[in-house]
């Protein structure tokens, strides 16, 4: 399946709804599960599924994204297997960005097309799933359909954010509606007992494709003014072509805002999180740092996620998760919380010139308190300081801040003074 496949990993759009960490980073590129990037989920799903080739497809902020994939994904000089950038470039042909999902892949297909493969594989680069690809292809295959579009159960509540399909009793799908606000009635489907006793009785798009080469290239040809795969070119395409539905059951959720992206973080908490990072058949794949193990002093340690290379003297830590890098001083408590981190360690020289210009060091300083927040890689926060995200906070772009959702975030390298009360 290795050399029948290649896989396109979308990462080109600016990602506003997740702002302010989008502000200086791609949305794939934004760091998840304290030593991840968003975009590792894909790109592992497909390295497990036998999926060896892929091009990622970039454009906004895409620096961090680049530097990451050029850092991380390196194989045998004697294999095939490789994960490529295809950052959006004015040509003679085409001076206009991407436009769109399917317009993205259609500009980049030039390239894409100088490999050999039946079938091609395109992904949203921010999602968090573990998913056997070749099961899909499978059923793709077995099914003669030229296009495949994985779909998940929701429940009705749910159902108004997604594209929904129809499907007849071969899974092919027959009809599709975006976003439906009424008649949801009429687009009820056999999703099988396990998902209908759960209330999941519509199937939603999960944005992940599978095309047949040739179709692909002659559905892009046919129509260039259909910039997106989910609004325009598979409804289209399922009013005269075999379209297949394949059904999935597992965990999934679309990182598409500040809210979601908070929960799936502190989810990984659970005693029994739905995403499981320590299923050794559904290996996450990232960056190799040669980091320190993480050393805590005096810390009572509740549900909490830690990655490598912390410091903490932290009073307690409750529901949280720390990223790599984490330096936390003493009696400070951390509730409901992500703290991201940093990219390097200050040396005893440049924290001894902060200390003595009493500049707070990268990090949480003393006795502070942060509950409801996320706080972005690189932050100092000084002593004394006190966050607390909630209903009662006003949404809005504060400067070094922002709130989404009740959820404090501190933007990337923001320095909060001591004493500040959020």
């Amino acid at each position: 399946m290795t050399d029948k496949v290649l896989g396109v990993i979308l990462g080109g759009g600016q990602g506003s709804r997740l702002s302010p960490l989008t502000q200086t980073r791609s949305k794939p590129a934004v760091p998840i599960a304290g030593k991840y990037r968003l975009v590792d989920i894909p790109i592992s799903n497909c390295l497990n599924s036998g999926i060896h080739r892929m091009f990622v497809l970039t454009q906004f902020n895409s620096a961090s994204l680049n530097k990451h994939i050029k850092n991380t994904y390196h194989f045998s000089h004697f294999s095939t297997a490789f994960v490529d950038i295809l950052a959006a470039e004015q040509t003679v042909e085409n001076a206009a960005w991407f436009q769109g999902t399917a317009d993205a892949v259609r500009q980049c297909m030039h390239h894409i097309v100088n490999h050999e493969f039946d079938y091609i594989l395109i992904l949203s680069g921010d999602q968090l799933y573990q998913m056997d690809f070749q099961t899909m292809i499978d059923a793709h295959i077995a099914a003669s359909a030229e296009i495949t579009i994985a779909t998940i159960p929701v429940t009705a509540k749910d159902a108004t954010d997604f594209g929904i399909l129809k499907a007849d009793e071969s899974q092919m799908i027959t009809s599709f509606i975006e976003k439906p606000k009424t008649g949801l009635e009429d687009w009820v489907s056999d999703t099988g007992e396990v998902m209908q006793s759960e209330g999941r009785n519509f199937l939603a798009s999960m944005g992940i494709y599978v095309f047949n080469r040739d179709f692909l290239i002659k559905i892009l040809d046919e129509n260039p003014e259909e910039k997106d795969f989910g609004k325009e070119i598979l409804p289209r395409a399922i009013q005269s072509n075999r379209v297949l539905s394949f059904q999935y059951e597992g965990y999934w959720t679309d990182i598409g805002n500040i809210s979601s992206f908070f929960e799936a973080n502190l989810g990984l908490t659970d005693e029994i999180p739905k995403f499981n990072l320590f299923d050794s058949t559904h290996t996450i794949f990232t960056r190799g740092r040669m980091l320190p193990p993480s050393k805590i002093s005096g810390t009572t340690l509740i549900k909490t996620v830690i990655a490598e290379g912390c410091i903490i003297h932290a009073s307690k830590v409750e529901h949280a998760v720390l990223g790599i890098r984490s330096r936390i001083g003493s009696e400070t408590t951390i509730v409901n919380a992500y703290i991201m981190g940093s990219d390097r360690y200050q040396t005893l020289e440049e924290i001894q010139v902060d200390v003595d210009a009493e500049k707070p060091l990268i990090g949480i300083g003393d006795r502070c308190y942060i509950q409801n927040a996320i706080v972005d890689k690189n932050c100092r926060i000084g002593n004394d300081v006190s966050i607390s995200g909630g209903a009662h906070l006003e949404d809005g772009d504060f400067g070094l801040y922002a709130v989404k959702d009740g959820i404090v975030v501190i933007k990337k390298g923001a320095l909060i003074p001591s004493g500040t009360v959020i």
